[in-house]
């Protein structure tokens, strides 16, 4: 059985997400989509790991093969744990590659038998990211084509939420 790893901070998962983790799901056995922290961004997230979990949980529920965890240390390390054969990345832009090609070189130096594959984004979805999803809705804009409709509500409340604290 051949698992990948599709990790990410899905601060809140988008259907640009989404549509990479359904990919990845008819190209490996068994997908983990796994929320990790990303250092950059940890004072910043809407969030906690926990939460994210159960909203990619509630949108995946239909892929028979797909797990949802989270995890705060390397990448590498975890893929190991669990026999994860590859790494699948979305990639929006060839701005997205530089970084993205830089996570899996050193990927492949901590965990020699993993792989990192890239999958480009559909076109109408390039533009699109958590940062996006957050800008957009403290603004009172309409986030309907950004996220999936079973999680809209738990996000509008909680990115509405935040501006009062």
């Amino acid at each position: 059985m051949k698992t990948a790893i599709c990790p990410g901070s899905f601060d809140p998962v988008t259907i640009g997400h989404l549509d990479i983790i359904r990919r990845s799901a008819t190209m490996f056995d068994h997908v983990i989509v796994l929320v990790m922290t990303n250092y950059h961004k940890k004072n910043t997230y809407s969030f906690t790991a926990e939460e994210r979990v159960e909203l990619i949980k509630r949108c995946t529920k239909d892929i028979p093969n797909i797990e949802v965890e989270s995890y705060h240390g390397l990448l590498a390390d975890y893929a190991r744990q669990k026999g994860a054969v590859a790494i699948v990345k979305g990639l929006r832009a060839v701005s997205d590659f530089e970084y993205e090609f830089q996570q899996a070189l050193t990927n492949k130096k901590l965990n020699s038998d993993l792989e990192t594959v890239f999958i480009a984004s559909k076109a109408e979805n390039m533009f699109l990211s958590s940062s996006v999803v957050k800008q957009v809705c403290e603004l009172d804009g309409d986030i309907s084509n950004f996220v999936p409709e079973i999680i809209r509500k738990d996000i509008i409340e909680r990115i509405k939420e935040g501006e009062t604290k």
